[in-house]
């Protein structure tokens, strides 16, 4: 069996510093083309608002992800929780762990599903729950990830 570090952490993401900085430069580098290409040259005014509208949307989303992913992961013995406190799910809500090439989960990382549903919530790039499910990876660490899926696995089982 495997035993926690002294803070009672069985497992801890964090995201991958090339990744993190690849998905911000191309959400930003989206987001100020698209308002560099509407000023520059102005389309009917229905596509200005939509261009820079989502510009700024892709300049808001680079931020928000910026942030996110400053937050890591970690596994205890009860829960599955963010560096912030929030709780993504309790071990004992956990139905399955899914991991494979053709789950429904986000890149480098695995999916839970849930017994029961849960509100959503979302932190870009690093974790998302919707109804059922509940979603880690994007920026962080493959090996982590896989790491952190087996070991949700196993206390499954015990």
């Amino acid at each position: 069996m495997f035993q926690p570090d002294e803070d009672g952490i069985y497992a801890r993401i964090e995201a991958s510093p090339a990744r993190r900085i690849f998905a911000y430069v191309v959400q930003f580098g989206l987001g100020a083309l698209l308002i560099y290409v509407t000023l520059a040259m102005p389309p009917s005014l229905p596509w200005m608002i939509f261009m820079l509208s989502f510009g700024v949307l892709m300049l808001w989303q680079a931020e928000r992800m910026r942030r996110a992913t400053t937050v890591t992961l970690t596994l205890t013995e009860t829960d599955l929780r963010d560096s912030t406190g929030t709780v993504l799910a309790r071990i004992d809500e956990i139905r399955s762990v899914e991991r494979g090439t053709f789950a429904f989960k986000p890149s480098n990382g695995f999916s839970l599903v849930l017994h029961k549903r849960k509100p959503r919530a979302w932190l870009p790039g690093l974790w998302w729950r919707f109804g059922r499910r509940v979603g880690v990876g994007g920026v962080t660490h493959a090996g982590q990830s896989k790491f952190m899926a087996e070991r949700i696995s196993m206390m499954m089982s015990d």
